[in-house]
């Protein structure tokens, strides 16, 4: 038996890049979208995914949403490499997390709410890659 789970999990993880676009995926309680522009992860009630783009760009585009969303009680925390800019937005407490990953490859993660709102954190993640292309 724990033979055959083996040989299905490796099926399972040589087929599922070969799968496409578009089809939502969950696996051992962690769910994953996948989408024309890229590869959501909601793991813990936060919202992940990468852009191809510089980390300052994606700072900024980040500070943007927040501003056009009306966020208040606006605290951001930012380093080298990384940061963090916590608000309220429509009475939920964000918070939205960048991380440098590459040159040209930044990591942006949204929690809202106190245990998660995917479909609000996609929303933030549209906004954001919005955000990106207009500069």
């Amino acid at each position: 038996m724990a033979r055959q789970i083996r040989w299905f999990c490796l099926y399972l993880l040589l087929t599922i890049p070969l799968a496409g676009c578009g089809a939502p995926l969950l696996v051992g309680g962690v769910a994953a979208v996948t989408a024309a522009s890229g590869t959501y992860i909601y793991i813990g009630g936060e919202l992940k995914t990468d852009h191809a783009a510089a980390f300052d760009r994606v700072w900024a585009a980040c500070e943007k949403t927040v501003a056009q969303m009306r966020g208040t009680d606006v605290k951001p925390y930012r380093e080298i490499g990384q940061g963090s800019i916590s608000a309220v937005i429509s009475d939920e407490k964000v918070t939205i997390s960048v991380k440098y990953k590459a040159r040209n490859l930044t990591t942006v993660a949204i929690r809202v709410g106190a245990v998660g709102n995917k479909v609000s954190s996609q929303l933030l993640h549209d906004k954001v890659a919005d955000n990106i292309q207009k500069n």
